[in-house]
Parts: C-alpha cells; structure tokens; sequence
C-alpha cells in the first residue's frame, strides 16, 4: 500500500531495508547461464502443462519461460466483470503460474495490486517446494473491465475472482493447497477464505492490517507514542515533521519548482501545498513502514537546512507519490480504502497549529473526483467476525514496528488450528524468517502440515534457497513491473 493507506508502495520507500534490484539483475543473468534450458519433458501419459493450461476454459498462455525444473507461465483468464450477473461482461485478469510440478502443493499468492512479471517465489512456496499462481488485483492494469463500473470493485467480487481461478487450477493441482499475500495481498487472502473458506487448506497472511472499526484508530496513536525502544528517536522523527511545515514556503517552492520540471500535476490532491503537507503527515508512518530503527541517524536534526529537511521527507516518503502521475496506478486501491477496507488516521496533535488541511488526509482524498467511493462501514466488522467466529488454518506475521501491526487481525473463541506472530524489530517486511526460532519453527511446521508435506527442523532446510527465485519481498522492494 501508498504509505499510511497501502501495504505495498513501489512510488513510497524511503530507506528500504533490502534494496534487491542490483541482487535480482545479477542472479537473474546467472540463472539464465546456469539453469537447464527446457522444461519438464512430456510423455505420452502426461501431455506438456502449456497444454493442459491451454485446455482450460478461459485460460491463455501468454508466455511460457524455461526455469529447469520450473516452468514460468504468463496468464491471462477470463472473468466476469460482474460475477453476479456474469453475462454482462467479461476481461482479462492477468496472472502468472510457476510451475513445479502438478504433484506438488500449491500456493495462491494474492498481491492485493499488479502482478509481478518475473519469477519469484514466496515465502509459503519455499517452505513447501510448491508451485506458485500469483494473481493480479482487479482493476489494475492491465487487469480492468472496459468500461470500469467502479462498483465492481468490491472484496466479494476479487474474492469470487480468486474463486475461479482456483477452481479452474484445481482441475491439474490436485494437491493442497496454500494462500498467502504480504500486506494489502494479506488481506486480499484473508478477504478470498471468509467467501470461499474452503478454497485452500491454509493461509498465511504477511503484516495485513484488519480496520475493523474504521472511526476507532488509537491504537495507531498509541502505536507512534511507543514505537521503537529509543525515545530520542520518535522525538527527531516528529521534529523534522515540525520544521517541515515551520518552513512550508520554501519547501513548497522546492517541491513545486520540482514538479514543474519533471510535468507533474497535482489535480487529485487540489494542490502542491496540500500535497506537501500530506506528504509530512505521513513522513513518520513512512519511515517506520520501510525502515528500522537503527536508520534514525538519518532524521536531520532541527537546525538542518531547508535541503537535507526537503530531501529526507520527500525521500522517506516518495517525491512522486501525491502527484496525479504517481497516485494513478494506486487509483483501484485508494477507491477500495475509501469504499470497504478503512484507513488510519493519526492525530498528530503536535503539528495541529502548522496544518492548512487538518481532517483531509483521508483515503477518498487520493481518488479522482470523477470516481464517487460510499464507505460501506459494515464489510470489515464482517471480514473481523468470520476470523474469529469461523476462521481456520490461519497464520499472520506482524513485525512489531510496523505501524500497520497497530490494528491486526485477532484470533477469537472460534478460530480453529490458527496462529499469530509478532517479529521483534522487524517493519512491514516482517516474514517466518524474522519471527523467533521457536516461533519460527512452530509457524513452519504448520504451513507444511497444512501443506501436506513432510516437516523439517530447520526454516528453509528443504528445498534449498534459489536466490534467483527468492531474493525478493513484495512489501519492501522496488522490483515490480505492473
């Protein structure tokens, strides 16, 4: 999400704790050098998987890359734009399948925006050596109904998207199977079990916030007033804040003159003024989303010059983010914070003096007016009751600095065979890996029973780690190309 509303910004990073793009470029060149240059072999009893994909009603194959023992499948499926009233119209959703092998478990990755078109591997599909479908949100492009009715863009209709897909995969994945997203794609997960709860044998669920109640955010104040374990950092963090908007005039000429050069209009936000102060506003959020700690050595102090000021809050935050050309792509996201999901909102009382817009930093805020979202405040309290009334097979990871672990999903009186974990230190890229080794070793054992697959003692003993495939991490790194 766009910091403060999205789990996973590509536009708002700041100090990334894994900047992974030069890794990927390299491991992916000596993965083509290195890796076998076919695919499975075909038999006469086993027709070649492009085929089988081929024969499925709707599906087509757009690109079928050789990974050795992996095949790696650009989608395209057919749905309806409507699924309660399929014969209204149908578009392409886009996705991407890699492939292991059909006796294999597998793992429905949801990432809750665009599709990532390279191969990578979750988390859940290394634990496993399972295959992988990673499927595009609805309404991100490519993956849009033409022309887009916007009240389409519900949970129930991407849940019923994702429905279909695995239906139409379960028809040559026989085995179990496994859902998991990070973030907004953690939610999308989540969102996909409360309908179609029988889907998937199990889900595990990365750093997905659950706004069950969207007017009660303290605990996202709370969170800020205790975030961390040195105080002398959240005290810098809300002093450059200050001094960003003591000194609005010269920032705003700096980002304007900016703007200017680089044919950046500001329309959706009203202003480069307003979206400034946005950008302040969530400088904070930002910071602790992406960063750690230990980065507080960055935030210039109170005396530092209008430069160094500019730079580390359009740095931390995205210079891009506010501006039409960089809010577009987030467009189906913030429509789905301003209609269902909810959005945070932080008081931030000590800037109330320096705000020229207090009360307008609000999802609806980001969306075109041309697009009308009506908040619909029943369908989270709905999403928050079937986990802990119906929810089974569950298991979240939070890191413990991560401000959308504020308000997590909770585990209730019905929840069945679930778990729920908090990585100490870790930021929105909290992960299995970074969870204690007793914590650990407990959340594996469970993915890998409801897996179906043999267990191990040690987090990643089996398969080993292809870097080519799993050096990478949704909520934190810049790869992506939608």
């Amino acid at each position: 999400m766009p910091a403060r509303y999205s789990q996973a910004p590509m536009a708002r990073r700041g100090y990334l704790v894994r900047r992974r793009l030069p890794v990927f470029l390299s491991t992916l060149a000596l993965m083509a050098a290195t890796l076998v240059a076919a695919g499975p072999v075909a038999t006469a009893a086993e027709p070649d998987i492009k085929d089988q994909l081929e024969a499925i009603p709707g599906m087509t194959v757009v690109t079928d890359q050789p990974l050795g023992s992996y095949r790696f499948f650009v989608l395209s499926f057919t749905q309806p734009a409507d699924h309660r009233h399929p014969q209204s119209g149908t578009f392409e959703q886009r996705l991407t399948l890699l492939h292991r092998d059909t006796a294999r478990p597998m793992v429905l990755h949801t990432t809750g925006y665009g599709v990532p078109l390279f191969p990578f591997r979750s988390e859940p599909t290394q634990l496993i050596d399972g295959n992988q479908i990673s499927v595009e949100q609805r309404f991100f492009t490519p993956s849009r109904p033409e022309p887009a009715d916007w009240d389409k863009m519900t949970i129930w209709q991407a849940a019923t998207d994702h429905h279909r897909i695995v239906q139409a995969l379960k028809t040559l994945y026989r085995g179990k199977w496994i859902s998991t997203g990070e973030s907004k794609g953690g939610m999308t997960s989540i969102y996909h079990r409360r309908f179609y709860p029988t889907d998937v044998d199990g889900t595990v669920a990365y750093a997905a916030p659950d706004d069950a109640i969207n007017a009660e955010d303290s605990a996202y104040d709370r969170f800020f007033a205790n975030v961390g374990t040195d105080p002398a950092c959240r005290t810098a963090l809300d002093g450059v804040q200050i001094e960003a908007l003591e000194r609005r005039d010269a920032m705003v000429a700096k980002y304007s003159a900016w703007a200017t050069a680089n044919s950046r209009t500001f329309t959706t936000i009203g202003s480069a003024d307003k979206a400034f102060e946005l950008m302040v506003n969530g400088a904070t959020w930002a910071f602790w989303q992406y960063s750690l700690q230990s980065h507080c050595v960055n935030v210039p102090a109170r005396d530092a010059s209008d430069d160094a000021i500019y730079n580390w809050i359009t740095g931390v935050y995205g210079v891009d983010s506010l501006t039409d050309q960089g809010l577009d792509y987030y467009v189906p996201y913030y429509f789905q914070a301003a209609k269902q999901l909810g959005w945070p909102t932080v008081k931030l009382n000590y800037l109330a003096t320096l705000q020229h817009y207090r009360g307008q930093d609000n999802a609806a805020a980001y969306v075109p007016d041309a697009i009308d979202p009506r908040f619909q405040p029943l369908a989270m309290a709905d999403i928050d009751r079937w986990v802990k009334l119906h929810g089974s097979q569950l298991l979240f990871v939070y890191g413990s600095d991560d401000p959308y672990g504020a308000e997590p999903f909770r585990l209730g009186r019905g929840t069945i065979d679930s778990l729920s974990y908090v990585a100490p230190g870790a930021n929105h890229g909290a992960d299995i890996a970074a969870l204690t080794a007793d914590d650990a070793a407990t959340a594996t054992a469970a993915v890998q029973r409801w897996a179906g697959v043999a267990t191990t003692a040690t987090l990643r003993a089996a398969p080993s780690s292809i870097p080519a495939l799993d050096d990478w991490n949704l909520a934190l790194d810049r790869r992506y190309n939608p």
